[in-house]
């Protein structure tokens, strides 16, 4: 597949998408790469701002395997692994898969459940494969996970680990509507369902061949010294207690080449490395002092680097 024809079959996602979501077409465009790019998806913003609604819409976009996990305290691991029960019939364990097991998995306000039932997560979002009782069981490819949460200071939620943090390739907030977007909402919602009536305008066949495409787009040389030298500096920053990690790099690359292609492009330059930096670095980023899970103030350290270091010179050419 030519990165002409991944640019076509994306804007047929985005045009679908966008009959349920309004005025949120760069996000949208982000987390359609990051899927690309065979990354996850962290949606983290107050209650009622369409998180959830976004994810339905995406999934609907595409003929796969789709499943909901509404996460709470008592949800359970197994429930999301699977578990081995024993079958009265036949006289043998057998297994039953979890909600984990689909194309797209749908992490309702994860925050909300114990840390021990997020861990559950971790095989599967980097192995793409679920361990039950010794027993590997892989995942159906492609498999994304785009998990939604509110704020940390919400009663009842529990801090993701940072190691659960780093398996997110982008995390997002989408805000509140501007005032002609909520005119826009009102008018399509309270007239009508517009998520019932979106259909899949992408197969899986189709999107994995999307994706090894993405894969060709050129980076040069320069510019990865210019991904690693920022890598490098987030780890030698005196504000910083923990940098990018080799994940975070690579998740920057491979956002930047899905990116560059759905718009067209078939090699990435300086500018979408820039453009794309504080969407991948800042959930990844501890800052000393006790400022953990703050996205916001890591933000503000990024811009820094980004000023500091230096930007490759040769002309890039569209």
């Amino acid at each position: 597949m030519q990165i002409g024809q991944v640019r076509e079959n994306c804007q047929k996602i985005l045009d679908n998408v966008e009959k349920v979501i309004f005025g949120k077409g760069e996000e949208i465009r982000l987390i359609l790469a990051a899927m690309l790019a065979g990354g996850h998806v962290l949606l983290e913003d107050v209650p009622g701002t369409g998180k959830t609604v976004l994810a339905k819409a995406l999934a609907r976009s595409f003929d796969c395997e789709f499943s909901r996990v509404q996460f709470t305290p008592d949800l359970l691991p197994s429930e999301l692994t699977g578990i081995n029960f024993y079958n009265l019939k036949s006289g043998e364990f057998n297994f039953r898969k979890g909600s984990l097991f689909a194309n797209i998995v749908l992490a309702d306000e994860i925050n909300r459940a114990t840390p021990r039932t997020q861990s559950g997560l971790l095989e599967s979002m980097e192995e793409r494969q679920i361990t039950v009782d010794g027993t590997t069981y892989p995942l159906p490819a492609p498999y994304f996970v785009i998990a939604t949460q509110n704020p940390i200071e919400t009663q009842g939620t529990f801090p993701l680990p940072e190691a659960q943090l780093d398996r997110f390739l982008i995390q997002l907030n989408l805000g509140y509507p501007e005032r002609s977007e909520s005119i826009d909402i009102l008018q399509k919602h309270i007239a009508g369902q517009p998520l019932l009536e979106i259909g899949a305008v992408c197969d899986m066949a189709n999107f994995i061949a999307m994706q090894q495409a993405v894969q060709k787009v050129f980076i040069h040389e320069d510019v990865h010294k210019y991904i690693v030298d920022l890598v490098h500096k987030t780890r030698n920053n005196e504000a910083i207690l923990l940098g990018i990690s080799t994940r975070g790099m690579l998740a920057l690359a491979r956002l930047a080449q899905a990116y560059c292609a759905i718009g067209g492009a078939d090699f990435v330059t300086p500018k979408e490395i820039v453009e794309l930096i504080p969407y991948v670095f800042p959930h990844r980023i501890v800052l000393k002092g006790g400022l953990r899970n703050r996205p916001a103030a890591a933000l503000s350290i990024v811009e820094e680097i980004i000023e500091s270091a230096v930007v490759p010179l040769e002309e890039f050419k569209r």
